[in-house]
């Protein structure tokens, strides 16, 4: 069976993982790093941010098939805030804040605005 997967699923999927890297790349090390000198904290975080464009160019790439360029930006900035709340609450121990709630509900209002003309 040939299973051919819509290029906005495939998109997304990769765009999760890429945050997933992007997320640890950005944040992880002030976890995992914190006593080491911020020199060493970016050429790890540069090491990890190299997954995350090994997924992120392509997933661009192919959004871009189906979706415009606003669109393509919006879908990345609800898929960061999907990624990094968990990530700060469950793996930073930050509280999970009403905050979080909040800009989700502002992200919808930019997704409404974004893509109510395709």
């Amino acid at each position: 069976m040939n299973l051919i997967l819509h290029p906005l699923l495939v998109t997304t999927l990769m765009l999760v993982i890429s945050n997933l890297f992007m997320t640890f790349a950005w944040y992880g090390h002030l976890k995992n790093l914190a006593t080491s000198p911020w020199y060493v904290a970016a050429l790890v975080s540069w090491g990890i941010a190299l997954f995350e464009y090994l997924f992120q160019v392509p997933a661009n790439r192919i959004g871009y098939t189906e979706l415009s360029l606003g669109q393509l930006k919006i879908l990345q900035e609800v898929i960061t805030l999907s990624v990094f709340v968990p990530f700060a609450v469950l793996y930073m121990n930050q509280p999970l804040k009403w905050d979080y709630l909040y800009a989700a509900l502002c992200m919808l209002g930019a997704v409404y605005f974004i893509f109510r003309s395709a």
